[in-house]
């Protein structure tokens, strides 16, 4: 019998993501990370460029799908955007940027911008923006120097991963955490229900069967 359940194609090549939707029972069929530039345009703001990226990547997978074997699959697509202000800081890929963005953040509050996008496999299209608050301790040059010698700022908006090391500079959180490791799991949820995927279907485990 053929396998007609919904399929899903993750755009993203972010295994943080990936972990988080395994987390809730939801398993991509296929990753299929899109190739964009992410530069900001001229005066753009962070949540605007998370919400523009976002959707940029769900279009080109869905188009993508559209001439491969996964035609009609749901397509989701997120960005995260960390900001200071109306500053956008970047992924940072060199130690000068990593040192900058650490020394920028040190004992102060800044917001990350997470925008999702869902195209069902007719071409529909939703999408959420989920922000959050993020208050750093003030950091030792000395905690910046291991930070950056661990590696694990590289490739990351703001240049740290709040759900590793970087979880220790962390005072406090004002909304969604996993919208800040980079896809708001509530939102993403419903978006992805409202395309027709069915969210729940691999939730149901023989260990939590009534009697057994």
């Amino acid at each position: 019998m053929p396998d007609t359940r919904p399929k899903l194609v993750l755009a993203s090549a972010s295994p943080r993501r990936l972990g988080l939707l395994q987390q809730v029972g939801v398993e991509p069929d296929a990753l299929k990370p899109a190739d964009l530039d992410e530069t900001p345009k001229k005066g753009e703001q962070p949540r605007s460029l998370a919400t523009r990226l976002a959707a940029e990547k769900a279009a080109a997978i869905h188009e993508w799908c559209r001439t491969s074997e996964w035609a009609g699959a749901a397509v989701l697509a997120a960005d995260t955007v960390v900001s200071v202000g109306r500053r956008i800081l970047p992924k940072a890929e060199g130690i000068d940027e990593a040192y900058a963005c650490l020394r920028l953040l040190s004992g102060r509050s800044h917001r990350v911008w997470t925008g999702v996008t869902v195209v069902s496999g007719k071409g529909s299209v939703r999408s959420r923006l989920v922000d959050a608050r993020v208050r750093f301790k003030r950091l030792s040059g000395d905690e910046i120097d291991a930070y950056v010698a661990s590696g694990e700022w590289r490739g990351k908006a703001g240049a740290y991963a709040i759900q590793g090391i970087a979880g220790g500079f962390v005072v406090k959180i004002v909304g969604s955490y996993t919208a800040i490791v980079g896809l708001p799991l509530t939102e993403t949820l419903g978006l992805l229900e409202g395309a027709g995927y069915p969210v729940r279907a691999g939730w149901s485990s023989p260990l939590l069967t009534p009697g057994i």
